[in-house]
């Protein structure tokens, strides 16, 4: 058999064919330009094919780019998914731009897509921040939207958010008037209108449309949708996030809040004035003139984790129509971005000042009329330090109380003297209870002694005790003022940072509520012997004994735990007061208050006539008897 050889010629023919290959495929390869052209072809199919889904549906979102005047083209497509309103993609105006108006108070800063506030910035105001100073910022980086969902006349759904304005800038007087216009032709628009005055926290804004009733829907309310996820401002996210809420008025005159301590916590009233999405110590507020006839308000809470959860504290959500009248909308309405500070809330009239939690019934109005004015005249006309403003604002309300505090002691002293004689009746009527109670009403009443009088000045102090709890987590003078080792009175004064949380504690040691722990244990050592020796226990009753020396160790410990993580303005207070209490309750026990006195006074009541028992006490005595009898017959 022949040996096959290796063929030189065969090998070059090979070269040469896949020479001249590459050669035809690099002399066939597209331009630059073609691959462009193909590009652009490939585009505009993709374009058209998502006009053609859109045109079907029905339902259309204005796109980024805008047309150019006099792009017939271009105008032509934006007019199949944005109808009327392609017209204001067409203007100059069609684009990322922003417009900014600002007095002594607040900057504000419109876009012109969507016409709505995108910063909301508070200049005399500060976060919360260690190291750095930043202003207070309740809008930006997207964390607010106010969109008017646009049902039009040929069954479109638009948003406004999504579609551009013409902004026009004006000074009138001393005012700064913004109007933005999303326009559906040269005299057909919805507008609003942005009036800010000097030196102050409220902006009008006003909405309306003109010449739109051919081009909405004007049988049914636009959506104006409201929502703001707020951002933490102060040194507590938890404090902060507890006394944040949805307020409203409603019906003319009702007022309530939407709560977020939770998931999805909605309320839907009717005939609302304003909607406030309130934090802790600023709030967002929308008012106006012409009620909202209906409303769906929701407030979420965005803080899962203390630790993790750090930057947003709650989400608020207001749907709130806006009706037709004669084809057109047509609301007046103002826009409040501020502190919720009391006074200046009450100033604008419009009563705002409702959304402070003062408390209800006389403690509200013991803050409203009592503890806001005097605390006021203390910080602000004399011009204290606000840790001695609250020294001197408790000694004065304490020495205020103190009849009520030597009336309290005065019959707990007559009790004591009247003690054995008690006691004795106690022994004699052992075996007749009935017998026994009605014998201790006849000794009070002869020797002169209501034993309630001891209970009644203390039920008159509750009411401010309580009013307390709700004005210094409300008062805005206190923030970030400090006072001693405490940086912010608003918040809690933390002196040693925990490696770990105790549940209900937390994860650091405030040291004013440790203060007013101390006090209130002293306090409660120091009256518990007196009111045990006035009072011996009653047959049938619970040992008060017992109970007294109980919340002698119970009352601090609740104090430590729940205070921890409140203002070091109330613990502060707290501490003071019961400092001033003991001081009182010794002046009045060593100086005024003669033992001998009373007793004398008691034992010369005892020769005269009896006083005419009360009514009550005639009634009380009434059914004693009764039951006395109805016992007897029962035992026959």
């Amino acid at each position: 058999m022949e040996e096959k050889k290796f063929d030189l010629n065969s090998i070059i023919g090979f070269v040469l064919i896949f020479g001249i290959l590459i050669w035809i495929m690099y002399q066939n390869q597209p331009s630059e330009k073609e691959i462009a052209a193909e590009k652009a072809k490939k585009e505009l199919v993709a374009k058209q094919e998502a006009q053609a889904k859109a045109d079907k549906t029905k339902t259309a979102v204005a796109p980024v780019v805008a047309a150019t005047p006099g792009d017939t083209v271009q105008l032509a497509q934006l007019q199949k998914t944005l109808g009327g309103f392609a017209y204001s993609a067409t203007l100059p105006s069609a684009k990322e731009s922003f417009t900014t108006i600002e007095n002594e108070k607040i900057k504000l800063k419109i876009a012109n897509k969507g016409g709505y506030i995108v910063e909301a910035t508070l200049k005399e105001f500060e976060k919360f921040k260690k190291g750095s100073k930043q202003l207070v910022e309740l809008i930006k980086d997207n964390n607010s939207n106010l969109n008017i969902q646009l049902q039009t006349a040929d069954n479109r759904t638009l948003n406004s958010k999504d579609l551009y304005f013409e902004p026009t800038l004006e000074k009138v007087g001393q005012d700064q008037v913004l109007s933005m216009r999303l326009k559906a032709g040269a005299n057909e628009f919805l507008e609003y209108k942005y009036v800010l005055k000097p030196n102050d926290y409220l902006v009008g804004f006003d909405v309306r449309s003109q010449g739109l009733n051919k081009v909405l829907n004007v049988a049914k309310p636009l959506d104006l949708q409201w929502d703001l996820k707020t951002y933490r401002n102060e040194k507590s996210i938890s404090y902060e996030g507890r006394f944040s809420q949805i307020d409203y008025k409603y019906e003319e005159s009702k007022y309530s809040n939407v709560n977020g301590n939770g998931e999805g916590k909605e309320e839907t009233p009717t005939k609302v004035s304003y909607v406030a999405f309130k934090q802790h110590f600023f709030t967002t507020i929308l008012a106006t003139e012409k009620p909202f006839e209906t409303s769906k308000l929701q407030s979420d809470n965005l803080v899962k984790d203390e630790k993790i959860d750090t930057v947003f504290t709650k989400q608020f959500r207001a749907n709130l129509p806006l009706a037709f009248s004669n084809g057109e909308v047509d609301y007046k309405m103002s826009l409040y971005f501020g502190p919720a500070d009391y006074k200046t809330l009450k100033a604008y009239d419009k009563n705002f000042e409702k959304i402070i939690p003062l408390g209800w019934g006389i403690f509200g109005w013991i803050n409203k009329w009592i503890f806001i004015p005097l605390f006021g005249f203390l910080s602000s006309t004399i011009g204290l330090s606000l840790g001695i403003a609250i020294i001197i604002f408790t000694i004065i309300i304490k020495l205020a109380m103190s009849p009520i505090t030597y009336k309290s002691f005065l019959s707990q002293a007559k009790m004591k003297v009247l003690r054995p004689d008690i006691t004795e009746l106690g022994e004699k009527y052992k075996k007749d209870p009935m017998k026994k109670q009605q014998e201790t009403m006849k000794l009070y009443n002869k020797a002169g002694v209501n034993p309630m009088a001891g209970c009644i000045p203390a039920l008159i102090q509750l009411p401010f005790m309580y009013a307390s709890f709700q004005f210094f987590p409300a008062a805005f003078e206190l923030r970030q003022k400090g006072f001693l080792w405490a940086d912010d009175l608003s918040s809690f004064d933390a002196v040693v940072k925990l490696p770990f949380t105790i549940p209900v504690y937390g994860d650091h040691i405030s040291l004013f509520p440790i203060l007013a722990a101390v006090a209130i244990f002293f306090y409660m050592k120091m009256t518990s012997g007196d009111q045990q020796m006035a009072a011996p226990q009653q047959e049938g009753m619970p040992d008060m004994a017992k109970m007294m020396k109980i919340m002698i160790y119970i009352s601090p410990l609740m104090m430590l735990l729940f205070f921890n993580n409140y203002g070091a303005g109330l613990s502060l207070y707290n501490f003071i007061s019961n400092l001033i209490t003991i001081g009182i309750m010794f002046v009045i026990k060593n100086y005024i208050v003669d033992s001998e006195k009373i007793h004398a006074q008691i034992q010369e009541n005892k020769q005269k006539e009896p006083k005419k028992p009360s009514k009550f006490q005639q009634r009380l005595n009434e059914v004693m008897e009764q039951q006395e009898a109805a016992k007897a017959n029962k035992k026959k």
